[in-house]
């Protein structure tokens, strides 16, 4: 289980002091079985008036910053040192009814489903749901992992991955169309389309790191987004199409959501004369620490 030690720094400048209002900070990743926090600092500058924790309606840790003090910067930069524990991808044990698709999930699982098996985006000519099916066999009974995975594997495979430091996300369909994307884009892409086949699926924020010198992984340096799809026996499983993971190797889990908009890893106001914000810089930095990193079960990369 290798020990992780992980810096994310956010900081933005002014051209003259402004005011801030309540900041919302989600940079903590999630305990788990899987990863387990050893260690965690948030330091802000200038120190908040009031820092106070709570956890939203997924679990995610979310830190709410208010300040009195007006500044020309705002530096937000947590450490933390995560143990990982990455799990092998013969793990992934689906029940004997879901491992062929199509199936349903059972009654006592549906209801606490349904919201992350509802479509998020328009689809009027059905673009997303033919491109889904696509992945299904048409020769017979088309097995559920296996699909999920050249659906992963596809988007690897067949996109361009482009950074876009700006905020917001393409639509399903226009990263679709435009066969280019960043990994957030990605990930509400096979998000939409596994909805559109029935399945439970989350939007995940966190970060990527390479494991190994072998492991080159796109996405290091900010934040990054996957994709968590529900298959009974095994519950939430990784899906990462930018990289092609299945599984959780190098993914580190900060927060999980509906929709991506609920897991935004730093959001909040400022006030002051307009044309006042300067720029937004993020760095990302994650070092493995224990030396028999290279030692544990490994999960597929396609």
């Amino acid at each position: 289980m290798p020990l992780l030690s992980l810096s994310h720094v956010t900081q933005y400048t002014y051209r003259q002091p402004v005011a801030f209002g309540e900041h919302r900070i989600m940079v903590r990743p999630r305990e788990s079985y899987d990863q387990h926090l050893v260690e965690a600092t948030l330091d802000i500058d200038p120190p908040p008036s009031d820092l106070r924790w709570l956890q939203d309606v997924f679990g995610n840790s979310v830190a709410i910053a208010t300040f009195k003090k007006r500044a020309k910067s705002l530096t937000i930069d947590s450490k933390v040192r995560v143990r990982h524990n990455p799990a092998p991808l013969q793990n992934v044990d689906i029940e004997d009814y879901a491992r062929f698709y199509p199936f349903t999930y059972s009654s006592e699982e549906m209801p606490d489903l349904l919201r992350s098996i509802e479509r998020q985006h328009l689809d009027p000519l059905r673009q997303i749901d033919h491109w889904a099916r696509s992945f299904l066999d048409a020769g017979g009974r088309t097995d559920t992992l296996a699909m999920l995975s050249s659906m992963t594997a596809s988007i690897k495979r067949d996109f361009t991955y482009v950074s876009r430091p700006e905020k917001g996300t393409q639509t399903p369909i226009e990263t679709l169309t435009s066969r280019k994307g960043t990994c957030r884009d990605y990930a509400m892409l096979m998000i939409e389309a596994a909805r559109a086949l029935g399945f439970a699926a989350r939007f995940v924020s966190g970060y990527v790191y390479s494991p190994t010198t072998r492991d080159t992984h796109v996405g290091g340096g900010n934040t990054h987004a996957w994709v968590r799809i529900y298959l009974p026996g095994s519950g939430w499983v990784e899906f990462d199409p930018t990289n092609g993971i299945i599984g959780n190797r190098g993914l580190i889990r900060v927060a999980v959501a509906r929709d991506i908009y609920q897991a935004v890893p730093i959001s909040g106001t400022w006030a002051g004369f307009p044309g006042s914000f300067l720029d937004m810089t993020v760095g990302v930095n994650i070092s493995v620490e224990d030396p028999a990193a290279e030692s544990y079960p490994q999960s597929r990369s396609i």
